[in-house]
């Protein structure tokens, strides 16, 4: 992963400064559909334009820096339903930037130079990336429309839905571990020769995805699914 300057972001702070210290903040940004001309303002400012609340902000920012989130830390129904557009921004930009980027620089390496091991780390990827897919692909269509009905769900209504928050933490996994391993072969194993500037490239592209993908766990196993499972058992009061 990227290195992350260890800044605790406050509400008084300037967004200008803490993109400064910690570039990958642009992509939280993005996620949140936040524009990075942020001028002057400090974090409450900037949260107050978009209707976001600071304390969700400043979580997801805290995680952005390479701090965990604070236990029996409590969201708004808001704040859970901006969690998962935000998660459903990631699902974009990991299918339409990230993937077509890195896949881009592989094809690349193995144009400049026909070795087999890079055809298998072309393999690799791309059995890789089906499985991120397929991670994706059921959180939008099975997750994620969960957790809006439950978030929008009045209090004391029984219908009863097969599924809960604890059905999405069992099938839940870490999908940017594999990443680890591509990175080892590439450092390791594969003997390229020259090419520097593209595998600079490729590397950067492979960190700042895991990066991203280690994020957007941590957003879910530490807000959305107990935030979920709170709200759960609430309702069966």
């Amino acid at each position: 992963m990227f290195h992350t300057v260890k800044t605790s972001v406050k509400p008084y702070m300037k967004l200008s400064d803490l993109i400064d210290d910690n570039p990958l903040l642009l992509l939280m940004l993005q996620h949140f559909n936040i524009d990075f001309r942020v001028i002057d303002l400090t974090v409450s400012q900037l949260c107050l334009e978009y209707k976001i609340s600071d304390n969700l902000f400043i979580s997801i920012a805290n995680l952005y820096n390479g701090f965990g989130t604070k236990e029996n830390e409590t969201f708004s129904k808001t704040d859970l339903l901006q969690v998962i557009d935000f998660l459903e921004n990631t699902h974009v930009y990991y299918r339409s930037d990230k993937y077509p980027q890195i896949r881009n620089y592989i094809t690349q390496l193995q144009q400049n130079h026909p070795a087999k091991e890079l055809k298998l780390i072309e393999k690799f990827f791309d059995e890789y990336f089906n499985e991120v897919i397929e991670h994706l692909d059921y959180e939008d269509k099975v997750a994620f429309p969960y957790f809006i009905t439950l978030l929008k769900k009045q209090k004391g209504k029984s219908d009863y839905v097969p599924y809960s928050s604890n059905d999405y933490n069992d099938h839940h996994t870490d999908i940017e571990l594999k990443l680890q391993d591509l990175k080892n072969l590439l450092l390791k194993y594969v003997k390229i020769d020259g090419d520097l500037d593209l595998r600079r490239r490729l590397f950067f592209a492979l960190y700042e995805l895991e990066f991203d993908l280690y994020i957007h766990s941590q957003i879910e196993e530490t807000i959305l699914i107990p935030s979920g499972i709170c709200i759960e058992n609430e309702q069966e009061l």
